[in-house]
């Protein structure tokens, strides 16, 4: 399985409903990038959110993922930035 995908699968079993983007801006399969949209992180601080991002990727970080850059949105606040940030 890919790791895009492995991060994507870790992601939404622990935030089912969630969007997740995986992007690859270096093109070069080491520099990865998650975008993370969930009404779960409603009230939750910038720090909360990305906790419970990472602690999903735990695993992953411990068998080879290196660096994952993370942004977390709310469905609001995504919707307020624009859809299309990505």
């Amino acid at each position: 399985m890919e790791i895009f995908d492995l991060i994507q699968e870790k992601i939404l079993k622990s935030i089912p409903d969630a969007k997740v983007i995986i992007q690859d801006p270096r093109n070069d399969g080491v520099h990865l990038q998650a975008i993370v949209i969930s009404d779960t992180f409603e009230g939750m601080s910038l720090v909360k959110q990305q906790q419970a991002v990472m602690t999903s990727l735990k695993e992953l970080f411990e068998s080879g993922l290196h660096a994952l850059g993370l942004k977390t949105y709310t469905q609001s606040k995504w919707k307020e930035i624009g859809e299309n940030h990505e």
